[in-house]
């Protein structure tokens, strides 16, 4: 029986890495999954049915292939998906901590002037 399987690998699986880091490791795993789909669908268009060695061994083995250098292709940023995902939501990642604080600030000092008023 297979217990405790995750999808979460290397920053984001981490609780300690900072949100850019998350951020950086989810992009890079979208890229990846977009380029394996990319892969797919261009082996799916089947440009030449005469595949002489063609058999679903063959097939499995080509999914793996075009699998591992989608991983590849995205660990190096050769495509840039993950780099503008990144510069894209990073002030969405940075924002969230400053914000909190100063809320956190606001609805204190409201709290302090509704007792003021209050008594």
């Amino acid at each position: 029986m297979i217990g405790n399987v995750s999808a979460k690998v290397g920053a984001l699986a981490d609780p300690k890495a900072s949100g850019l880091d998350q951020l950086k490791a989810a992009a890079k795993q979208f890229e990846a999954i977009f380029t394996r789909q990319m892969l797919k669908s261009t082996r799916d268009a089947k440009l030449c049915d005469d595949d002489l060695f063609g058999s679903d061994a063959t097939d499995q083995f080509r999914d793996m292939q075009d699998s591992n250098l989608a991983d590849q292709l995205a660990n190096k940023g050769a495509i840039g998906i993950a780099d503008l995902l990144v510069r894209q939501f990073q002030a969405r990642v940075a924002k969230p901590a400053a914000t909190t604080g100063s809320t956190d600030a606001a609805a204190t000092a409201d709290a302090a002037k509704a007792d003021g008023a209050s008594g």
